[in-house]
């Protein structure tokens, strides 16, 4: 029996594919912002659809946040990795989820 390298075995596992409950979306935004409403509505309309978690985490509230994103809220993050701001495209959150 061949003995797998630890590179290899830490490569293999990055390109499995998550199951929703493995999953994880983080909405970064703001109090009184129109276009973090509208990312809202996407992002619990997919979320639930596929049985993903997801979270909505306040700029005005994290410091590092804030400077991180301050200038592209609305910001969707999946599995802590910035998927997308300013405006949520519904396909393409699904795409990213199914993967």
């Amino acid at each position: 029996m061949a003995c797998m390298s630890p590179m290899f075995r830490r490569a293999e596992r990055r390109t499995e594919k998550k199951g929703p409950a493995e999953r994880r979306v983080t909405l970064v935004r703001k109090p009184g912002c129109h276009l973090c409403d509208d990312a809202q509505e996407v992002v619990e309309r997919v979320c639930a659809d596929l049985g993903v978690r997801w979270e909505a985490k306040d700029i005005t509230e994290d410091e590092e946040l804030h400077r991180a994103y301050w200038e592209q809220i609305p910001v969707v993050l999946v599995d802590g990795a910035q998927h997308t701001f300013w405006r949520v495209d519904e396909k393409r959150l699904r795409g990213a989820l199914a993967r």
